[in-house]
């Protein structure tokens, strides 16, 4: 047996190190250590329950208007609060557009640039994906930055700023737009769909999102242009849909919850579809760095031990009733039944494929609820209420970010918060083993691939690793 430590990955939101156990060049097993501990969670004991919004959303840089919804969601149900309808359109809006940017950067800046790697010379594919992907040369990027940034407008007018911004509050947005201002994040939403329809897709967004089976989406490729049709050549060609299986579980807690209802459902999808019950998950700090037992988020602790005998990482091991469950954008699309990914898991397991798959669809799912959304804002009507937070009480605020189910469980105890404990995707994703030894999500999905045990270096390693889409620095809070 021979063991490699790779990391620190680059293209990757904060530090990760991989350890893999290989026999004759294959992954036998896999501990995933996320090395840089924060401690956001103690930072906010003490504090009054509304700082809780100037301080998570710096966790991340990234994913911060996701962290500002769980804790403003948090924040909600502790006061029992119904925010004003066009707040919460606005709440919808910049998170979509949080989460939809996080998708091109990862398809574009992220994922695609490995295929531009020197291993892939021989193939047939190469020069033109090399051509449009090569880090930092490649002409997508010349193509993608401008359009993002002009995307990512919609939060300076809808939010004030991005990231860390303050306009979301438990009865709605600070930040009321007149006519004027619709009718401009109307024209963004529309150049933003010009350029996924034109590059990304070469079809409109409608036609993609309506793809409901494997034959739909072969028949749709042929002879198609645009980035995600080359995606699907060379997924084809490497066998994406064979590499990166994890337990086949996912986890949503529903996401954007629009005046009309959610867009996106809660459930979780472990061979059949079930109904969301939170008081089965659960947190295990067996191989982390941290003191404590097996508990609820609303009861955990965060205490840091670093020479705890065992431990590999600084991230616990979230489980819903024992259970391995992985989540992103596949794990909301399983939950809501999306044929097209129903058929492919159901076929091949969770896959490097399955997981860009759901993203790209999410891009063309979600942009037209941002249009109907931005349709439904109402100028002269209320866009906050307001009321006064209890002095004592618990709450939790879930969510989902473009990596997956986000939760911010909160308790407060005369005014001050007593406790606060979060749970990220990739807390989820890149979880350690438990106390039964079961491996989390990567973990297992890294088992099989293929390793040069002499370099070290695995183009499959990095296509599993980067098909979870990692912050980890969201991970360890």
């Amino acid at each position: 047996m021979t063991k490699l430590v790779l990391g620190p990955f680059n293209r990757v939101e904060g530090d990760l190190e991989v350890t893999l156990d290989t026999v004759d060049g294959v992954v036998e097993a896999a501990y995933v250590n996320s090395p840089m501990y924060r401690g956001f969670e103690e930072m906010l004991l003490g504090k009054a329950p509304l700082d809780a919004q100037v301080i998570v959303p710096r966790i991340c840089g990234i994913c911060s208007v996701a962290q500002s919804v769980a804790a403003t969601t948090a924040l909600r149900n502790l006061a029992g609060l119904e925010p004003a309808p066009n707040g919460r359109l606005a709440e919808c809006l910049v998170m979509a557009c949080e989460n939809l940017a996080d998708h091109l950067t990862h398809f574009y800046l992220f994922f695609m640039p490995d295929f531009a790697r020197p291993a892939y010379a021989a193939r047939p594919w190469f020069a033109k994906v090399a051509k449009r992907f090569k880090a930092v040369s490649g002409e997508a990027a010349a193509e993608v930055l401008p359009a993002r940034a002009a995307f990512m407008h919609l939060m300076g007018l809808m939010a004030g700023k991005w990231p860390h911004s303050l306009s979301l509050q438990p009865g709605g947005s600070a930040r009321p737009l007149e006519q004027a201002e619709i009718l401009q994040l109307i024209a963004l939403l529309r150049d933003f769909r010009r350029f996924l329809e034109r590059h990304t897709f070469g079809d409109q967004l409608e036609a993609v999102a309506e793809l409901d089976s494997l034959d739909a989406l072969a028949h749709w490729r042929d002879g198609r242009r645009g980035d995600f049709a080359l995606f699907l050549e060379l997924a084809e060609d490497l066998g994406l849909d064979n590499l990166g299986r994890a337990a086949d579980g996912y986890l949503s807690y529903g996401a954007y919850a629009a005046p009309g209802g959610l867009l996106f459902p809660a459930g979780v999808w472990a061979g059949d579809l079930r109904s969301l019950d939170t008081e089965r998950i659960m947190e295990d700090p067996s191989r982390a760095w941290l003191d404590g037992y097996p508990s609820h988020p609303a009861e955990g602790q965060t205490r840091p031990v670093p020479d705890k005998p065992g431990g590999y990482t600084w991230c616990k091991a979230p489980r819903y009733g024992g259970q391995v469950l992985e989540t992103g954008a596949l794990s909301r699309q399983m939950v809501a039944g999306h044929p097209l990914l129903r058929e492919l898991v159901l076929a091949k397991g969770g896959s490097v494929l399955a997981r860009v798959l759901a993203r790209q669809l999410e891009l063309a799912c979600v942009l037209p609820a941002m249009e109907r959304w931005a349709q439904s804002l109402r100028v002269g009507e209320p866009w906050c209420h307001q009321t006064a937070l209890p002095q004592s009480g618990s709450a939790a605020g879930l969510t989902e970010a473009a990596r997956g189910a986000l939760g911010h469980w909160l308790m407060v105890k005369q005014g001050r918060i007593a406790g606060y404990q979060i749970i990220a995707p990739t807390t989820w994703n890149f979880s350690p083993r438990d106390a039964d030894g079961v491996p989390g999500p990567l973990e297992q999905a890294l088992v099989g691939v293929a390793v040069d045990e002499g370099s070290g270096d695995s183009v499959q390693v990095q296509h599993v690793v980067r098909s979870f889409d990692p912050c980890m620095v969201c991970t360890v809070h």
